[in-house]
């Protein structure tokens, strides 16, 4: 209920892709929204409170993309669903919202007229009309809403006020709910309706913008192109080091000192070592992270707003094909670099089944934010902190050839799943390419706060429940009267630590490690806090367990175990939450058990081939 006792209206914003129509709901909504996903599927279900100057509340539900209600994709039918009423569980939108993207009427009117078709009280939102409006695109609003029979709108989602007239042309349909909306039956198709409207109500001196021109002429060339990608991909992974260690440090000194400060509160005993050895050393190693995982996310924003996005995979299409792939994986693959899980998701946007198989299958392949603590860990003990030619980093260098490793496996695994195929024919790239645009601080703020938001809650649901665990498995039993070893060895950890050493000692793993690798398979970032955890209680005494975990495994590891141990992470698909999407997604135990299968083999074989050639180099 709203602040004058009036049940919220339901708004539904939906519209096309590159719309605009997330940074209007990040207006509209601000921090009074949250994410979750629709029953029974993994899309993404964002939803937000809007509350309007005249104090009533309205319920704002932001709709997956979608280019026309005939779905393509299970977000475009979730879509259809919802804006029908159909969908289980989901009450009907009272209203829909409409955006369309004013620059590009061409395309965004003919979805529309489907939308009109349903005969739902709706509201078009013209958005970015400030940008239309420097390009000379001339839109009679009232023209256009009297031939549609609908309100037309004006908005600008990055301005503070830019959607005041939506709100207010809300607040009047609030006071007629139950008002019909207006269909004005023409017998026309929709390509021929479009035309109409645009004759009638728009006036476009050109069809693209002269920046858009002059910026795809030269990031769109096959040469230039390239290597600006490759440059914005090498900066990105240089900024996860060179800016994030002041923080990364600051957090790493204040989790010592509450971790002292704690441990001399707590008199010894099994509470201490939890709290000290397990939660905070565990968990203190995990959040660590958290500043370079925000980095890469900053970066995959931008140019998710900037609309640099659809043009990167336009320019990889030719090369990709090639691969097996289509230049559609591209963003499924770019959003695996975060978490193969949305990644995954993100294939159903592809529609060929073959295409869109190959991309589940080498998504997981991706450099994801989750085994960055596993990869700062380990260049931050072995590789020093140089400078190379003077400006580069080298821990980015490395950091960057890991990464390069993951792309250029996924390729080389399309490409022999291309070679099994029957269906070997290529299939054209058809692809909206938006206007550039500047992201809006607001937008990428919020997303940076949804992505902390979901890694901390990670950290303390999880990690926090497998960190305990695993206390447990190192703690229990005690070591038996007249020992020799200590104690840890004869705990449930030590016992299937040692055992599996048998499996992993030929990759130079030590039973420390293949600890952390078992509750590791939950979720890769839990390798770290395991580890920290398994040294803290393998300490000899209460001061090397205070020490940092970096300089242990530096004096315990060699580098040859070192760069096993990074290459077995480049590949091991240690995330059960992974499979479970591959099983969803393709429906399929097969397709899950091929995926796991095939990663685990070659980690294996590649961790295998990599210590054993640095051990014959000297680096053991």
């Amino acid at each position: 209920m709203s602040a004058l006792g009036i049940p919220p209206l339901r708004l539904a914003l939906v519209g096309n892709p590159n719309s605009g129509k997330t940074a209007l709901f990040n207006l509209l909504t601000g921090s009074r929204q949250k994410v979750a996903n629709y029953t029974g599927v993994t899309v993404e279900r964002k939803e937000g409170r809007l509350l309007a100057p005249s104090g009533r509340s309205y319920a704002l539900l932001d709709l997956p993309g979608a280019y026309s209600l005939t779905p393509a994709s299970l977000d475009e039918a979730i879509t259809r669903d919802l804006c029908r009423g159909f969908y289980p569980g989901e009450p009907a939108p009272d209203v829909l919202v409409c955006v369309v993207d004013a620059t590009n009427l061409r395309l965004h009117l003919r979805f529309v007229l489907e939308v009109r078709e349903l005969g739902r009280p709706m509201v078009v939102a013209l958005n970015m009309a400030d940008a239309a409006q420097r390009r000379g695109i001339r839109i009679d609003r009232e023209a256009l809403e009297l031939a549609l029979g609908i309100p037309v709108v004006e908005t600008v989602a990055v301005r503070h006020n830019g959607a005041k007239a939506l709100v207010e042309r809300l607040e009047a349909i609030a006071d007629k709910p139950h008002a019909p909306t207006v269909v004005l039956a023409t017998g026309a198709d929709l390509h021929e309706e479009t035309r109409r409207l645009l004759s009638l109500a728009v006036s476009m001196p050109t069809r693209t913008a002269r920046v858009d021109d002059v910026l795809d002429r030269w990031l769109l060339h096959p040469v230039i192109g390239l290597l600006t990608l490759t440059a914005v991909m090498f900066l990105i992974f240089q900024a996860v080091y060179a800016w994030a260690t002041p923080m990364m440090d600051a957090i790493e000194a204040a989790t010592a000192w509450l971790g002292g400060v704690v441990g001399n509160i707590l008199p010894a005993g099994p509470l201490n070592s939890l709290v000290v050895d397990g939660i905070i050393a565990g968990l203190g190693g995990v959040i660590v992270f958290l500043p370079q995982i925000l980095i890469l996310f900053a970066f995959i924003l931008a140019l998710e707003e900037s609309g640099y996005l659809p043009r990167a995979a336009f320019l990889l299409d030719r090369m990709m094909a090639g691969a097996g792939l289509s230049g559609r994986s591209f963003i499924p693959l770019l959003s695996s670099f975060a978490c193969a899980i949305p990644g995954i998701m993100a294939t159903r946007s592809i529609q060929d089944p073959r295409d869109r198989i190959a991309t589940i299958m080498v998504a997981p392949l991706m450099t994801c934010s989750a085994r960055l603590p596993v990869y700062a860990l380990l260049i931050g003990a072995f590789i020093p902190q140089q400078q190379v030619a003077g400006v580069l980093n080298l821990q980015g260098l490395v950091l960057f050839a890991l990464y390069l490793a993951g792309i250029v496996s996924a390729l080389v695994v399309s490409f022999v799943m291309k070679k099994w195929r029957r269906d070997k024919g290529e299939h054209p790239l058809l692809l909206e390419l938006p206007s550039y645009r500047v992201p809006h601080p607001r937008d990428l703020l919020i997303g940076l706060w949804e992505r902390a938001m979901i890694f901390l809650k990670r950290v303390g649901g999880i990690i926090l429940a497998l960190t305990i665990l695993l206390w447990f498995l190192l703690s229990f039993p005690s070591a038996p009267i007249g020992a020799t070893m200590p104690a840890i060895d004869y705990s449930f950890a030590g016992r299937i630590g040692h055992a599996m050493t048998t499996i992993f000692a030929p990759l130079g793993f030590n039973w420390q490690i293949c600890i952390a690798l078992i509750p590791g398979m939950a979720a890769r970032e839990v390798a770290v806090s395991s580890l920290a955890t398994v040294y803290a209680l393998s300490a000899a005494n209460d001061d090397a367990a205070a020490q940092a975990l970096t300089p242990i495994i530096t004096d315990t590891w060699s580098l040859a175990t070192a760069l096993s141990l990074l290459v077995w992470f480049i590949y091991a698909p240690q995330c059960i939450s992974t499979w479970a999407t591959i099983k969803r997604e393709t429906n399929s135990w097969k397709m899950m058990a091929i995926s796991a299968g095939y990663l685990f083999a070659l980690a294996y074989l590649a961790s295998l081939l990599t210590y054993q050639v640095a051990v014959a180099l000297g680096a053991g």
